[in-house]
């Protein structure tokens, strides 16, 4: 059974004052930006190339640039959200390649990041088993890509709890409630839909762990079962210049 066609507001990405909007909300959240971060970096070993797929303004990705030596590219398809992430990335003074793309035709050569993450936007993709695909391209062997997003059947007691807790102006509470209950549930996948994809894409399976409100999803790219030929080296020693990329996902 393949996963229902998305529609085409799906692969539309936030620009203008919705995007400005997004990101100061979104500041109220910046507790779990570095939990997450920190998560990840437990995972990673100096020097690794990391890509955040639809980074929005960049909070986690500048978090992440904090706790170590990695390499990281952002990617989304919204040129504001890029605007945005590069700025908050100065003000750290962290160093953060991000750029414009779209999550179904990732702009990078094969096996070039030993890690992937996206959080909060995996529903939003327009083609979520031809993004799946790309990521599973793009990874080194052994590499690892986490999804992290909402769940289907968020409890609605725990979506207020989530909101009373995260410090947000009482508008924007109500706005951000609102957007969820009319806009992001309805998007969101549910575990069999996860395991679905998973089973259809190059990865062909994961790991789901539930939280109060999302679900985290593992992807791992296998080792390689023989050795590449000679003349045919994974490891690429620059990304191609940022102009050349295509459009991807907030």
């Amino acid at each position: 059974m393949r996963v229902k066609k998305q529609t085409p507001q799906r692969g539309a990405g936030m620009e203008g004052w919705v995007a400005r909007w997004y990101a100061r909300t979104r500041r109220n959240d910046m507790e779990d930006f570095r939990h997450q971060a920190r998560a990840v970096a437990a995972r990673l070993h100096t020097g690794s190339s990391v890509l955040e797929v639809a980074p929005g303004p960049g909070f986690f990705a500048v978090e992440l640039a904090k706790l170590g030596d990695f390499g990281i590219t952002g990617l989304d398809i919204s040129r504001t959200f890029v605007e945005i992430a590069k700025e908050n990335a100065r003000n750290a003074g962290a160093k953060i390649d991000f750029r414009f793309g779209n999550a179904s035709s990732l702009p990078f050569p094969g096996e070039f990041f030993d890690f992937i993450y996206c959080a909060a936007a995996f529903k939003n993709f327009a083609e979520p088993i031809k993004a799946l695909d790309e990521m599973h391209r793009v990874l080194r062997p052994r590499g690892e890509a986490v999804v992290v997003d909402l769940r289907k059947d968020v409890p609605l007691d725990e979506l207020e709890t989530y909101l009373k807790q995260s410090g947000r102006s009482r508008f924007d509470a109500w706005l951000t409630n609102w957007i969820f209950r009319r806009m992001l549930i309805k998007r969101a996948y549910t575990r069999e839909q996860f395991l679905r994809m998973a089973e259809q894409s190059c990865f062909g399976a994961c790991q789901i762990t539930a939280s109060a409100i999302g679900y985290e999803v593992r992807f791992r790219k296998p080792p390689r079962s023989s050795p590449p030929p000679p003349d045919s080296g994974t490891v690429q020693a620059e990304l191609p210049p940022a102009d050349s990329s295509a459009s991807h996902q907030a």
